[in-house]
């Protein structure tokens, strides 16, 4: 990669997290860089999630227990975990692909190949902010609630794991019977050191710092090609005229493999569908909550809170299931106290990219100067930052980036 110049004009393609701190950190290198989108801004998987900036988290999704407690939740209605609509053959090939990585040993590789990112990720968000991005971050406690029977040991392994990898972890426990729990939650692990965001209003603030430093995004662009033009790089859209750039990025997530396959990059990628909605409590929520029994999380939203869980292996353009938002809010209907179960707004779903190993595809692809961003799952706000930092590093100075080495989107043995 050494020896070559740096690109000028970048096309990024996905106005999510992570395609927008590519834009950004792009645009720190001197780059002119526009944006499309299919949709708007922040469309997919980023506007509605839980916000959680959690590097102590990070994981990949592929382990054994959870590959027990799939096998059954796909076969329990109402499951945090659900199989919807027909298996076609991308999602046979995840699900088989998902089956052969978890495994321990691949469990640990995955882990230490995330730590490295997640080590980083809080740090990268601090650049942003300082390079004028005007969006409120918080730092709070992650309170993590525990019913009778239930214990902690899961985490404090994962937790472990992140500790190796070079992370600062620091946890304490107590009793239940704060709020919002109720006295159903007998034990509370406080994580110290996390962080969180309104996912909405932070995209906007990044999307805003875009285009003031000069960056266009162009909204309602769906591409339908990339590849070469006379002299350059051609990005092609089913409704304006084509792009031409110096290198392009692909950072459309659950719809990667639109445009990626025809570049070389074979590894499924399934949508984990999440949802989302908000109520309001009887007291504040100051910080965020994680109710690791039914996958939920709970997240300071304005005056509200927002709710968000489940992991629906689904098509990604499949319609609202009302029923999924639902389940989600019975399961935690005994855990929560003063929630007014009445008041629920802002029902959204939204597709998460899966990978069969749990690990982003970050690089370039097999055509020069295009290179994809994305398949992070549920940590694709946690690594946007640090995803867009390392690749436009990458891509403007032609010198890899070691971190990123795992990620590598022309995997080996991937051949559907």
């Amino acid at each position: 990669m050494t020896g070559q110049s740096s690109p000028r004009r970048v096309v990024v393609v996905g106005a999510g997290m992570v395609g927008l701190s590519c834009a950004w950190f792009l645009q720190e290198h001197g780059a002119d860089v526009t944006v499309l989108e299919r949709s708007a801004v922040g469309a997919g998987a980023s506007w509605g999630n839980a916000g959680y900036l959690t590097p102590a988290m990070v994981g990949p999704l592929p382990e054994p227990a959870l590959l027990r407690e799939g096998v059954q939740s796909l076969l329990t209605r109402g499951s945090p975990v659900a199989l919807s609509g027909r298996l076609s053959a991308t999602t046979l090939a995840f699900l088989a692909g998902f089956a052969r990585n978890s495994t321990a040993p691949r469990w640990r590789r995955g882990m230490a190949a995330l730590g490295r990112l997640a080590v980083d990720s809080l740090g990268a968000f601090d650049e942003l902010a300082k390079g004028g991005v005007p969006a409120e971050v918080h730092e709070r406690n992650i309170r993590i609630g525990f019913t009778a029977g239930q214990d902690t040991a899961g985490l404090e392994h994962e937790f472990a794991a992140a500790r190796a990898t070079g992370q600062e972890v620091s946890h304490w426990t107590s009793a239940g019977h704060e709020p919002p729990f109720s006295d159903r939650i007998t034990q509370i692990l406080h994580l110290e050191g996390q962080r969180f965001v309104a996912p909405g209003p932070f995209l906007d603030a990044l999307a805003g710092s875009v285009r003031e430093r000069g960056g266009e995004i162009v909204e309602g662009a769906a591409v339908r090609s990339v590849g070469f033009g006379p002299g350059d790089l051609q990005v092609d859209t089913w409704t304006r005229p084509p792009h031409r750039a110096d290198a392009v990025v692909l950072a459309t997530g659950a719809w990667l493999p639109e445009l990626a396959r025809r570049l070389g990059v074979r590894v499924p990628v399934q949508a984990g569908r999440g949802y989302s909605c908000s109520i309001r409590l009887a007291e504040p929520l100051t910080g965020p909550v994680y109710l690791p029994g039914a996958r939920v999380a709970l997240t300071p939203y304005g005056e509200r809170v927002r709710v968000a869980g489940t992991m629906e292996i689904a098509d990604r353009d499949a319609p609202f299931d009302r029923h999924r938002l639902e389940a989600i809010l019975r399961s935690i209907h005994p855990l929560i106290d003063g929630a007014d179960w009445d008041d629920v707004r802002e029902p959204w779903v939204g597709p998460r990219p899966l990978t069969p190993d749990g690990l982003p595809l970050i690089g370039a692809t097999n055509v020069a100067g295009v290179h994809v961003a994305g398949g992070h799952g549920m940590w694709g706000v946690t690594l946007g930052p640090v995803t867009g930092k390392l690749l436009a590093g990458q891509i403007m100075s032609g010198t890899a980036a070691p971190e990123l080495t795992p990620f590598d989107p022309l995997r080996r043995g991937w051949t559907r």
